[in-house]
C-alpha cells in the first residue's frame, strides 16, 4: 500500500513538473535570448526564497542582457521584455492599437455584475478595449488642472491638519520618531475618502476610525495575502468556483456597501457632489448632467462603478503613502538636498505671509518637483507594467524578426530604464538636477516613465504628485527631518511581498525648527 502511495506521489509530481514547465521553451523556439527558469518559480525563485525584492530582481533581470528583447517567466507565463526606448514608444504609442489591453491578470465573468468578490476585475486597470475607453472618457474629467485645483484645498486642509496633529500630541526638543507609513496612509486616506467616497473622516484623531482600518486591512500584503495573490493570479478558475474572495471579504463588503448606500441616498435627495461617485452616477444616467453627452451612455453595472472607487482607493492609500515615504527618506539622507527644498519652502510660505498653501504657490515649486520626480526615477511605485497582445504583428529587433503572437505578454520594465547607466549616469546617486530646467530635456524619451506609458498610463497621477508634495510642504515648514536609531541606512529593500518598502519600514525623526 504504501509503495502505491509513492508511485502515484511520483506520478502526480512528475505531472506538476510538466505543467509548470510546459512553456519554458518558448523563447528558445522563438530564437530570442532569454532567462533559463526553475519549475514553479520561473525567473522569479530569488523573490519567492525571499533573497531580493522584487524592485531589485527586475534591475538584476534587466541587466542580464544587452538584447532590446529578452524573455523571462513569471512563474509558467512567458513575458518578453523591452529594453528599448524605441522600441517601447513603437509599441506603446505607434502600435497602441496592438496592445490596448494589460494581461487578463484579474479577470471576472461579466455575466454576473453583482458578484464582488473580485472588484479588480471590473476596475479601469482591468478593463478591456472598449469598455476600458469608455469608462477612461468616463473618469478623465474628474483629474484635469481644473479639477485638481478644486481637489487640492481638501488636500490642503488634510495635509496642514496631518501636522497641526504632530503638533498639539506635543513634540520633544529633540524630536519625534515617527513612522512614516502609518502617517502617511492616514493622510492617503482622509484624502481619499472625501474625493472618492464623499466621506469626512480624520484618521489623526480617529485613530481606530473603520473606513481606516478597512483599508490598512485590505492593502497590507502579509505573507499569506502575497501567496494568496500568486495562487489566484494562476488559479483564478478555481477562486470562482469556490467563491473564494481575492481580499478580505469583511472589508470589500464595507466599502460595498459604501458606495451604494452613497448613490441611493444621492439619487434620493438630488445630492451633487464634486467627486468619483458623482462622475460615475451621471455616466450610467442614475442621475441628470448640465453636460452634454458626447457619444451613447454606457450602462455601468453597480460593480462597474463601486469598482472604480475601489481601485482608487486601493492606488491612492498604499502607492500615494509610498512615494511620500520615499520622498522623505531621501531628503533625510541627503542632507544638501533638504537644505535647498527647505529655502524654497521657507520663500514660499514667505510669499503667502504664513498663510494657507495655494495649487499655484506648490505648482510653482521647481525644485520640489525636482526631488519628487528623482525620488520616481530611483523608487517608481510601478516597478513594472505589461501589454497584451490583441493582433498579431512583427518587429525588426537587432537584424532578426520578432513576432509577436496574439495572447503573447510583454513587460516593460520600469525600473531597469530608471537604474541603467546607458540612461541615468550614477543611477544609484539620488540626484535631482537630472530634472533642472537645464538638464531634464537630455533625459532619453521613453527611459522615464514611472506613472506608466502612452494612452494606458496612470488616469491619477496628477492626483499623487499633489498629495506627496502639499505632506512635504508642511513637513519641511515646520521640522527638519533627521535619522531615527530605527532608520535605514543606506535604504536596503525588504525581500518579503511585493510592496515596496525598507527591511526595517520608514522610521525617522522630526525635529522641530523654531
Amino acid at each position: 500500500m504504501l509503495l502505491e502511495f509513492f508511485a502515484i506521489f511520483v506520478v502526480l509530481l512528475l505531472l506538476a513538473y510538466r505543467w509548470s514547465t510546459a512553456n519554458y521553451n518558448f523563447f528558445k523556439d522563438k530564437g530570442i535570448d532569454y532567462h533559463h527558469p526553475y519549475p514553479f518559480v520561473g525567473s522569479m525563485w530569488k523573490m519567492f526564497l525571499r533573497q531580493k525584492s522584487m524592485l531589485d530582481l527586475v534591475v538584476e533581470l534587466y541587466n542580464k542582457s544587452d538584447s532590446k528583447v529578452y524573455g523571462i517567466f513569471e512563474q509558467r507565463t512567458p513575458l518578453l521584455m523591452i529594453r528599448d526606448p524605441e522600441l517601447l514608444k513603437q509599441i506603446t504609442i505607434k502600435d497602441f492599437d496592438h496592445f490596448i489591453n494589460h494581461r487578463d491578470v484579474f479577470g471576472v465573468d461579466e455575466d454576473d455584475p453583482h458578484n464582488m468578490d473580485n472588484l479588480f476585475g471590473s476596475s479601469l486597470f482591468s478593463m478591456r478595449d472598449a469598455r476600458w475607453k469608455d469608462m477612461r472618457s468616463t473618469l478623465s474629467p474628474a483629474f484635469t488642472g481644473s479639477k485638481m485645483r478644486q481637489m487640492f484645498q481638501l488636500m490642503d486642509i488634510v495635509a496642514n491638519e496631518a501636522v497641526q496633529c504632530l503638533k498639539r500630541d506635543g513634540v520633544p526638543k529633540e524630536g519625534l520618531v515617527l513612522d512614516m507609513k502609518d502617517y502617511c496612509t492616514r493622510f492617503t486616506n482622509d484624502v481619499i475618502a472625501s474625493t472618492a467616497f464623499g466621506l469626512q473622516v480624520n484618521s489623526f484623531k480617529d485613530r481606530e476610525n473603520t473606513f481606516y482600518l478597512s483599508g490598512k486591512k485590505m492593502t497590507d500584503f502579509t505573507g499569506l495575502q502575497n501567496l494568496k495573490f500568486l495562487l489566484f493570479t494562476s488559479s483564478k478558475r478555481l477562486f470562482k468556483l469556490l467563491r473564494l474572495p481575492l481580499f478580505d471579504r469583511k472589508s470589500t463588503e464595507y466599502f460595498v456597501r459604501l458606495v451604494l448606500d452613497a448613490m441611493k441616498y444621492r439619487q434620493e435627495n438630488n445630492i451633487v457632489r464634486p467627486d468619483m461617485i458623482n462622475m460615475l452616477m451621471e455616466a450610467s444616467g442614475m442621475i441628470q448632467s448640465d453636460k452634454a453627452k458626447s457619444g451613447p451612455v454606457r450602462n455601468w453595472s453597480d460593480r462597474d462603478i463601486v469598482a472604480q472607487c475601489f481601485v482608487f482607493f486601493f492606488a491612492g492609500f498604499e502607492t500615494s503613502a509610498v512615494l511620500m515615504c520615499f520622498t522623505a527618506h531621501e531628503i533625510m539622507e541627503n542632507e544638501d538636498v533638504q537644505s535647498r527644498l527647505y529655502e524654497e519652502v521657507s520663500q514660499v510660505n514667505s510669499d503667502l505671509e504664513g498663510g494657507q498653501l495655494t495649487y499655484e504657490a506648490l505648482m510653482g515649486m521647481k525644485y520640489l518637483d525636482q526631488v519628487v520626480s528623482e525620488v520616481l526615477r530611483k523608487w517608481p511605485a510601478a516597478i513594472a507594467v505589461d501589454r497584451e497582445c490583441n493582433k498579431d504583428i512583427t518587429y525588426e529587433v537587432d537584424g532578426k524578426k520578432v513576432e509577436i503572437k496574439k495572447g503573447d505578454a510583454l513587460w516593460l520594465p520600469t525600473c531597469g530604464f530608471h537604474r541603467d547607466p546607458k540612461y541615468f549616469e550614477n543611477p544609484e546617486k539620488f540626484d535631482p538636477e537630472r530634472f533642472s530646467e537645464e538638464n531634464k530635456d537630455k533625459i532619453q524619451p521613453f527611459t522615464y516613465y514611472p506613472f506608466g506609458i502612452g494612452p494606458r498610463n496612470c488616469i491619477g497621477s496628477r492626483f499623487a504628485l499633489l498629495e506627496a508634495k502639499a505632506v512635504i510642504y508642511y513637513l519641511l515648514r515646520d521640522f527638519r527631518i533627521a535619522a531615527s536609531e530605527k532608520s535605514c541606512i543606506p535604504l536596503v529593500l525588504s525581500s518579503s511581498g511585493f510592496q515596496l518598502k525598507p527591511k526595517n519600514g520608514f522610521w525617522l525623526k522630526l525635529i522641530p525648527r523654531n
